[in-house]
């Protein structure tokens, strides 16, 4: 990722009514709060690393202390905390390392995927050890409501899952189980499966026929089961042979 995500004196020029589709990327050096105008999508995938050029996202070449108020930082103080008094290039430098201020929709929409990821790894890893199957994701959601989980947009999906999970299980039960499982396949599909295999789990044993035929056993979460069994029969029209490991 390329930035972060977040929310002096000068000349003062009005917002425009156009400026407010905007929104804003700052950084504070010794005190002195620097700001510029952005498109807010296109500044967000810059910041998620994506190839996106700045003369797609910043949206005015100023620098200012408050966007707001339309106060346009002196070229002084550019001078002083980014070795330029000009304004475009100065605001490219705020917007590599500035913090983008995300609008009301983006933070929902992010917080609404990462909410998605955390259900996601709950359920492929932890099962209901009454049926050793694991939670469908609506019920991991309704439980996360009931326990009131709130969900960071910017933290690894992977470490709130651990928090999410801890606050779960006087609601739901869960219970972390991995499986081995024994797949058998012929060399028409040996190369697709073998790479399936390793984005589930961990291949503890492969052996390959003169034929090139396939015979693996992986170890995978117990509640990624289906969906591995549902992968390689889509894969293998069927073919697959499937068998769990004691």
């Amino acid at each position: 990722m390329s930035g972060t995500f977040g929310r002096g004196g000068g000349e003062a020029r009005p917002r425009t009514k156009e400026a407010s589709r905007f929104t804003t990327v700052h950084m504070t050096l010794d005190g002195v709060h620097y700001e510029i105008l952005v498109n807010p999508d296109a500044a967000l995938s810059f910041k998620q690393g994506r190839n996106v050029e700045p003369s797609q996202v910043i949206a005015v070449d100023e620098v200012y202390t408050d966007a707001n108020k339309g106060l346009r930082a002196s070229g002084e103080k550019l001078k002083l905390h980014f070795q330029t008094d000009d304004h475009a290039k100065a605001a490219l430098e705020i917007l590599r390392r500035g913090e983008l201020n995300l609008t009301q929709e983006q933070r929902k929409r992010l917080t609404e995927e990462k909410r998605r990821a955390v259900v996601a790894i709950i359920s492929k890893n932890f099962v209901d050890p009454r049926t050793t199957l694991p939670h469908p994701p609506l019920r991991i959601e309704q439980a996360m409501d009931e326990a009131r989980v709130s969900i960071d947009p910017f933290q690894d999906a992977a470490e709130q899952a651990k928090v999410v999970v801890d606050k779960l299980r006087t609601i739901l039960p869960l219970k972390s189980e991995k499986v081995k499982l024994q797949v058998r396949v012929s060399a028409q599909y040996s190369g697709q499966t073998i790479g399936i295999m390793k984005n589930f789990g961990d291949i503890l044993k492969e052996d390959w026929g003169a034929d090139g035929t396939l015979s693996a056993i992986v170890e995978i979460p117990a509640g990624g089961q289906p969906a591995l069994l549902d992968r390689l029969g889509s894969t293998t029209r069927g073919a697959a042979q499937v068998t769990v490991v004691k």
